[in-house]
């Protein structure tokens, strides 16, 4: 008798180590796929902020050269162009909140989403419906006064 307890609670042991192993690396599988996902969408931004960095410093130049021949002094163009830069510098600081920081984070934000949505979409689902208010009626409640029979 005593050897079936001991060989249970060792298989119940052993099974408990492998489920919390397994749990272990199915966290550290979900948090890399959040990370990968998360570093996928920084470097795409980081790309698209770099081709347009360079979009603003070639139509900088071509404003330049452009004032630069109407005024007949590049050094003037260059100053115009520069005072251009420095404003929508000074502007992109004032307004960075609404232009950048939360636009950013919405679009992090929607993907992380959407993953889970992908990966779980019944518990998606149970949430919106968790979120509807449910009526006694509807559950099939009945209250206890409505139960009894009146002759």
């Amino acid at each position: 008798m005593e050897e079936n307890f001991s060989d249970y609670f060792k298989q119940t042991g052993k099974v408990a180590k492998d489920y919390l192993e397994t749990r272990l690396d199915l966290l550290k599988l979900q948090a890399a796929g959040k990370l990968s996902k998360a570093l996928g969408l920084f470097f795409s931004v980081l790309m698209a902020f770099l081709l347009f960095f360079f979009v603003i410093v070639f139509l900088g130049m071509l404003v330049a050269f452009w004032i630069g021949e109407r005024t007949g002094s590049f050094t003037i163009g260059f100053t115009c162009a520069s005072g251009l830069f420095i404003l929508f510098f000074v502007i992109i600081i004032f307004f960075r909140r609404q232009l950048i920081e939360r636009p950013l984070s919405r679009l992090l934000i929607n993907v992380l989403i959407d993953e889970i949505e992908e990966r779980d979409p019944v518990h998606g689902k149970d949430k919106k419906e968790k979120s509807q208010v449910v009526t006694p009626a509807d559950s099939g409640y009945v209250p206890d006064d409505e139960a009894i029979e009146h002759p």
